[in-house]
């Protein structure tokens, strides 16, 4: 996958809670990119296997006026490649702006 902001962003955002499942907006909010951008790059990370997802219980969400949520998870393999990603970003100079973002 290639290297670019968005996925360095995503990424210091699902590895800062590696083992949570994670909600789209709230992943939106804290890798600081907009839908239009995380969802794509969501959908490459599943089809990479970095990521698994499924839906909230929608007995969980009775009475709160809102669908199930669709909720994210690393595998292993998506630990270990965004790791790899977030290493890489530290020594790449395009990223020197975002070093404290994933220090």
């Amino acid at each position: 996958m290639r290297k670019t902001h968005s996925l360095v962003q995503v990424a210091a955002a699902l590895m800062e809670q590696p083992t949570a499942r994670q909600w789209g907006y709230d992943l939106s909010q804290r890798a600081g990119v907009r839908s239009g951008v995380l969802y794509p790059t969501l959908a490459r990370m599943l089809d990479e296997g970095w990521l698994t997802d499924g839906w909230e219980d929608s007995a969980a969400v009775r009475g709160k006026k809102r669908p199930p949520r669709r909720y994210y998870e690393l595998t292993e393999k998506g630990c270990a490649e965004l790791g790899a990603v977030l290493e890489a970003a530290r020594r790449d100079a395009r990223f020197t702006g975002m070093i404290g973002r994933f220090a």
